[in-house]
């Protein structure tokens, strides 16, 4: 698909535009209203893909949990193995989207790995991530920085204050969630690991403060992630945070998620994931 077209929904997805100045430029870049509406299913996400493992896998538990958030409770999706024990615990962070089921995917993809596994839904204060994610992306515009930062910081006490809980937690955020992983390394001193996929970066004198090992995933062709990158990977550096960072050449952002036909790549996606498990298994047991 042409660049210029993904570019536009990129521009789409993140600033964010209109759908009807999308839709008209989208028209402007396919030719015609027809080529337009044919185009559009192959970009946006499509959930009916979403499960690789169903919420009714009889080696996982999985529910909807409720946490103290600030000013109000949070509710996330939770899956743990099914084996009674005390495990380490990962917290899933969704994109700018809000918690939907390619994230609670994610999740049950984490627990059957072995860890207690939570997608937080950041937009649980305005009443939970809507069906249409137009509705989704118009909601995030509303949501307070401050509290939405201490809301994830409240995940971490949670899952470990579980008595299923070794006490490790890591993180792992896809975009928008990419950089409340970030965040979240800044702030959470206890956080153990921090897996960031193409998100954006902190500010470069926020750096020193991360205790957590960091594992970075950036696409080739995201041009306006990647521009963070060499700051943020000098700070990482100077401030001696353990650090791996990856970019993988020729796929677009969001190439981990399998519900996105055109910008997913499953050679990317596989290599990512891999990489994840196992910096997971390094750092959080």
């Amino acid at each position: 698909m042409d660049q210029c077209i993904i570019n536009l929904f990129d521009e789409y997805t993140h600033k964010p535009l209109r759908r009807e100045e999308f839709m008209s430029r989208l028209t402007r870049l396919t030719g015609s209203t027809a080529a337009a509406l044919a185009v559009l299913p192959l970009l946006e996400v499509n959930y009916a893909k979403a499960a690789t493992i169903t919420d009714q896998d009889d080696r996982l538990i999985a529910e909807t949990v409720t946490y103290p958030g600030d000013g109000g409770d949070m509710k996330g999706y939770f899956a743990r193995p099914k084996t009674e024990g005390r495990y380490p615990a990962v917290i899933v962070i969704h994109e700018n989207r809000g918690l939907n089921p390619h994230i609670e995917d994610v999740v049950r993809r984490v627990a059957l790995a072995g860890y207690l596994a939570i997608g937080p839904d950041a937009l649980a204060p305005q009443g939970g991530t809507p069906s249409d994610p137009d509705k989704a992306r118009d909601m995030f515009q509303k949501i307070d920085a401050a509290k939405n930062l201490n809301n994830f910081l409240q995940a971490v006490a949670y899952l470990r204050s579980r008595k299923d809980c070794t006490g490790n937690v890591g993180a792992v955020g896809f975009c928008w969630g990419g950089r409340m992983v970030n965040l979240l390394a800044v702030n959470a001193p206890e956080l153990k690991a921090a897996v960031a996929y193409y998100g954006s970066q902190p500010d470069a004198a926020d750096v020193p403060k991360i205790k957590a090992a960091v594992q970075l995933h950036y696409a080739g062709m995201d041009d306006r992630i990647n521009a963070g990158i060499p700051a943020y990977e000098e700070a990482l550096k100077k401030s001696n945070v353990s650090y791996e960072l990856y970019k993988y050449e020729g796929v677009q952002h969001a190439f981990n998620n399998d519900t996105a036909p055109t910008r997913y790549n499953e050679a990317a996606a596989r290599l990512a994931w891999e990489r994840t498990l196992a910096f997971f298994k390094k750092n959080l047991g």
